[in-house]
Parts: structure tokens; sequence; C-alpha cells
């Protein structure tokens, strides 16, 4: 029997977790996707600290689409990481597959300046 979308959201995200870990000087570049923003944030998860983040919510362009919106918030992560002097990360797309808003973030991030 299939899974619910979530559950097996769940299963992926876990096992991936299981192999990624950010350091301070190689941060974790986590991703959370909604419905209707995305979010991304910079992880120290030996400190278990935020560095940096980023989210659609904060930007004033309302009538660009979600794609659009998540490579803006891919290069505002970028830039706020070099800023505070991270060039390299691990990226971590929480279980969400590799396709649409968290590749343009992707993209957007290693536009930036970013490197994973």
């Amino acid at each position: 029997m299939l899974a619910k979308k979530s559950e097996r959201r769940n299963k992926i995200k876990a096992r991936v977790r299981a192999r990624i870990f950010g350091t301070p000087d190689k941060p974790r570049l986590s991703v959370y996707r909604s419905n209707k923003q995305i979010y991304a944030q910079l992880i120290d998860d030996t400190n278990s600290k935020t560095i940096v983040s980023a989210s659609s919510a904060t930007k004033a362009e309302a009538k660009i689409n979600k794609t659009e919106q998540a490579e803006l918030v891919g290069k505002a992560i970028a830039e706020k990481a070099v800023q505070a002097g991270i060039t390299t990360v691990i990226f971590d797309r929480n279980g969400y597959l590799y396709h649409g808003r968290v590749k343009k973030l992707a993209e957007g991030a290693r536009e930036g300046g970013l490197k994973f």
C-alpha cells in the first residue's frame, strides 16, 4: 500500500538527514516549501544555530510567480552567506524532489556565489 505524501517525504527526509551534517565552515542549506512561500536557512548543526535565513515572505514582489520567488530567495541567501564569509554549503532539499521551486532556489544560490 502506498504511503501518504507527507509520510513518504518524512522517510526521504530522515534518510537524507542521516547523511547530511552542517559544520560552521560548511553549513547545511535547508529548504522549506509551503503552498505560498519558500524558506531557506543556513544551519550549523554542531552548535545547533541558524547562521542566515531568507524567505519569500519578506519579499515585496507579489506579482511574480513562485518559481521566480524561489530564485530570488536563493540569490538572497547566497548574498547573506557571502557577507557572513560562507562560500560552500551542503544542500538539504528536506525530502522535496529536486524539481521546480527547490531547483530554482538552488540555481539562484549558485548564481549568487554559493558552491554545493
